[in-house]
């Protein structure tokens, strides 16, 4: 979890995948900018923001109705080609909500739909390209007339691969795995991992290993933050300001 968690918070910092040649003043700056810009921008959008969270990129991250609520210290990732889009369009006044719990981690291309309710739990991790949705939006026959809805409820945490799809009325038992490109069309249920179209349970975990949960990671906030600055400081060690610049007018192969 540790390494998965550095892994995307260098997605960040390498942007396209490649050194980054930023100063780490530069870098400091840069992520100000971002919490401004969450604090100005995306935190009157939500109905509930906890504390502690870290968005990267928060430009390409799209708000759409209401309630949506997530919890404390979440990780959001999006990018220009991969923005997050959390989108509440009720079916009927009064219905329809996002509300994630603390520790989420959110990577980029993750987009949820609701209609009638998505609920998800602590800990839970969605990786790239995500998708949840409540609705079938369309009538199978009636393409003018809205389709079936069914609220979503994801478990504590529980790890939903690449590009998964969880449609209307599923729930995902706590600790499950949902593997990369699956269609979860019925329950899965709790520690089991599934995968395949439509997603079938294809293991269980075992009980008697503990699972580690990404809150732990946050047990101490502060301690993290210092982890995170001396580590960056390593990996910007040797930038320079005029070094940056040379590689934003004129970038070579091995940049």
């Amino acid at each position: 979890m540790h390494i998965h968690f550095l892994a995307c918070y260098q997605f960040n910092a390498g942007s396209q995948l490649r050194r980054d040649h930023r100063p780490y003043s530069v870098k400091k700056l840069h992520r100000r900018v971002q919490q401004f810009y969450v604090r100005r921008f995306l935190r009157p959008q939500f109905e509930r923001l906890g504390r502690g969270g870290h968005f990267m990129r928060p430009w390409y991250v799209e708000l759409f109705g209401t309630p949506i609520a997530l919890g404390r210290f979440a990780t959001v990732i999006a990018a220009p080609d991969a923005r997050v889009r959390l989108c509440v369009w009720p079916a009927l006044e009064g219905c329809g909500a996002i509300r994630i719990g603390d520790y989420s981690l959110i990577c980029p291309g993750v987009r949820i739909s609701s209609a009638v309710g998505v609920t998800i739990g602590h800990s839970v991790m969605m990786a790239s390209g995500v998708y949840l949705t409540d609705a079938d939006w369309h009538d199978l026959y009636d393409r003018t007339a809205p389709g079936k809805n069914a609220p979503i409820t994801v478990g504590d945490n529980v790890w939903l691969g690449d590009g998964a799809i969880v449609c209307k009325g599923v729930s995902i038992g706590a600790n499950s795995v949902i593997g990369a490109g699956a269609v979860v069309v019925a329950d899965i249920p709790p520690n089991a991992v599934a995968a395949g179209n439509p997603a079938r349970v294809v293991k269980h975990l075992d009980p008697e290993r503990p699972i580690t949960p990404r809150r732990d990671w946050f047990a101490d906030p502060m301690r993290l933050k210092r982890d995170l600055e001396t580590w960056d400081r390593a990996l910007l060690e040797g930038n320079s300001l005029s070094g940056w610049v040379r590689y934003l007018i004129h970038p070579t192969r091995n940049d």
